[in-house]
């Protein structure tokens, strides 16, 4: 049985910060995982050296469920979103690892394939509606089956989701938040013309997403699903701050567009309510934000009883290692539904090779033996960290707000 010897952190920013954990055993095999946490990935990083790493010493890599066990029983200090990051970390590296052992790609370890490939969403946004069904077009000419509309909002500066001109879009763009200005009245009224255009320019076979991203108050969200109805969008995503996780109650009553939550979402805790009392239809929760794939899986298995599908988060603040791992879960369990796909730089694809690839509106991991991800640590050190934040957002009167 392998045990660990080593653990160290890959520190690397090639177009966006990542964080990453390197397990090495005694018979030299390695596994990677990453414990990128947007805006806080040192407090991570701090989390793993300080005090996970010490105890993995000496373990036998093969224990995957007492290991992940021991880090989230054993600290006491349950959840929250830096120490479910440090322990997906190390579930995914011994993940990485059990599968070079056995010779076999993880979802093979996980039960094997229960389709043929993970549909993903592309994201179309621009500063118009123009822009955004352009985009639209040419990312279903790439093969995309369904695409996520994000629009600028006539009277607003900037908006969420809507990369500057000639620019990919990375929300944490400054050394300090900046700071964004919002109005739900506005917002309100654009995005159904938004969804009138794209399903008069795409038709009726590609899938529309859409992201609030937690702006707007129930009802709010209730009288934007129920204007979007009749485009048949595939989801609306945190449509209010789910926190209050009754509030989705209220929506369902007044709409039946679906409801998506739950990239932040760290825990089953987080979504047990949503799910077992039907309130939502995707769970959203990621590998790396919630525990690994170790916990992932219990998730999907309590909204696989309710009927509620996966749509795990899936933007560039997730590493190739966490793509891979969420291509290697939603092959493997019964009810997932979609994946989201947001292709990192060419600069990031070079430091983290890897096996995953696209096909005809799919992705599949690879069958490589583990996560199919490697690392190239020296080009990794030409891209040193860079402090980055994500924005905060206020009301047009100054109100601090869901960002």
């Amino acid at each position: 049985m392998p045990k660990i010897v080593s653990a160290r952190l890959i520190v690397t920013s090639p177009g966006r910060n990542f964080v990453t954990l390197k397990i090495q055993c005694d018979d030299g095999t390695t596994g990677l995982g990453d414990a990128t946490l947007n805006g806080r990935e040192m407090a991570v990083a701090s989390y793993l050296q300080d005090h996970v790493i010490p105890c993995l010493i000496g373990r036998e890599a093969h224990r995957i469920e007492d290991i992940w066990q021991y880090l989230y029983k054993g600290a006491y200090w349950r959840r929250g979103p830096v120490t479910m990051t440090a322990i997906a970390a190390v579930d995914m590296a011994l993940w990485d690892i059990k599968g070079k052992v056995a010779g076999l790609p993880v979802y093979q370890l996980l039960g094997g394939a229960a389709r043929e490939g993970c549909m993903v969403y592309c994201h179309a946004n621009g500063t118009s509606i123009e822009d955004t069904i352009a985009t639209a077009i040419r990312h279903r000419d790439e093969g995309y089956r369904a695409i996520r509309l994000q629009c600028g909002v006539p009277g607003l500066a900037s908006t969420y989701g809507v990369a500057k001109a000639g620019q990919r879009y990375e929300p944490a763009d400054a050394d300090l938040p900046s700071e964004s200005v919002w109005s739900t009245e506005k917002y309100l009224r654009v995005v159904p013309e938004l969804f009138a255009a794209a399903r008069e320019a795409l038709g009726w076979d590609v899938h529309l997403l859409h992201d609030v991203h937690h702006r707007l108050t129930p009802i709010e969200a209730a009288r934007l699903g129920k204007d979007l109805e009749p485009y048949r969008p595939f989801w609306i995503e945190d449509a209010t701050p789910a926190e209050d996780q009754e509030a989705f109650r209220l929506i369902r009553q007044h709409t039946t567009t679906p409801l998506a939550v739950g990239e932040i979402f760290n825990s089953i805790w987080d979504a047990k309510h949503l799910i077992e009392n039907r309130l939502i239809d995707y769970i959203r929760a990621t590998v790396v934000h919630a525990g690994g794939l170790t916990h992932l899986r219990q998730i999907a298995s309590l909204a696989d009883l309710y009927q509620v599908r996966t749509g795990c988060h899936g933007a560039t603040d997730l590493s190739p290692v966490t793509m891979a791992a969420a291509l290697h879960f939603g092959l493997s369990i019964p009810n997932f539904g979609i994946q989201e796909h947001m292709p990192h730089t060419d600069e990031t694809d070079a430091v983290f090779p890897h096996h995953y690839r696209f096909e005809d509106g799919m992705m599949h991991p690879g069958d490589a033996p583990g996560l199919g991800v490697e690392i190239d640590e020296a080009l990794a050190e030409t891209y040193p960290y860079k402090r980055a934040y994500l924005p905060v957002n206020r009301l047009e009167d100054g109100t601090l707000w869901s960002w």
